[in-house]
């Protein structure tokens, strides 16, 4: 894939200083506070608008490969030929260019999506395309609770923005010993994965062979996210839906909720 950029792809500033008033039962009190920066920002196959995301303009090439790969328009990293990023004055466009044979079969799914950060199954046109299943892992046993609780342990430490600004996800990928290899950030829960996973895809880390940990709650959309791509373990630190385990037992993910300091909760462990 051949990476251009108009500007860096962290052009714009990631937070944002404002004036709040910050009130107490005392005395209200006026000071600067800061709060995370979110854009739009249009996913552009083959000079054909696809998606609007709202997002946090950081790791914009590693999200637009992951949206690429967890929403099947393609099927590896070597698919998206090329990636530019211009800046607009109203947000961000990303063209990408794929092969003429991904980007028919992009046409027919028919999908244009006008994302909140917050969206999961925006855009789709009817029931069946919305409960879609990707082919399931090959069964895996559920890493020990020792490394889980360690990647845990770690996680807030290691979500820099989030400690700056507040109301950032996270989502990162850990060994099955527990030891972090990578994790990314986004105002929205399925932004951060999709950025964890296209990272993930530029590197020669096995993505069966790890367990990824997200600051969320564990939606059928992000479950499906995870087991598209090929990785066996989703740990959340809220709960899943109940499509979410649903799609978890069919696809065998290992699939983790409420994880916290001596305490888990598995929805679905894979070898039962």
């Amino acid at each position: 894939m051949n990476k251009t950029s108009q500007g860096q792809d962290n052009k714009l500033p990631l937070q944002h200083v404002n004036r709040v008033i910050r009130a107490r039962e005392a005395a209200d009190k006026t000071e600067a506070d800061t709060v995370i920066t979110e854009e739009a920002v249009a996913l552009v196959y083959n000079g054909i608008s696809h998606a609007v995301m709202m997002t946090t303009p950081q790791d914009l090439v590693d999200f637009a490969l992951g949206f690429s790969l967890s929403e099947g328009i393609i099927t590896k990293a070597a698919d998206l030929l090329d990636c530019e990023i211009y800046h607009r004055e109203n947000g961000i466009e990303i063209y990408l260019t794929i092969s003429s044979r991904f980007f028919t079969r992009l046409k027919q799914q028919r999908r244009t999506l006008a994302g909140t950060s917050g969206c999961g199954l925006c855009g789709v046109e009817s029931l069946a395309q919305a409960f879609k299943r990707p082919d399931a892992l090959p069964k895996a046993p559920l890493v020990d609770f020792l490394s889980i609780e360690k990647a845990v342990a770690g996680f807030n430490g290691e979500q820099h923005l989030n400690r700056q600004s507040g109301g950032v996800h996270g989502a990162a990928f850990y060994h099955n010993d527990g030891e972090l290899a990578l994790l990314r950030e986004d105002v929205g829960r399925h932004n951060a994965l999709d950025k964890l996973i296209g990272g993930l895809a530029q590197t020669d880390l096995a993505a069966g062979q790890g367990v990824v940990l997200a600051s969320s709650r564990a939606s059928y959309e992000m479950v499906y996210k995870t087991i598209s791509c090929g990785i066996n373990h989703l740990v959340t630190f809220s709960a899943p839906t109940s499509k979410a385990i649903e799609l978890a037992r069919a696809g065998n993910l290992n699939l983790i909720g409420f994880a916290r300091q001596g305490r888990q909760v598995v929805y679905n462990s894979a070898l039962g």
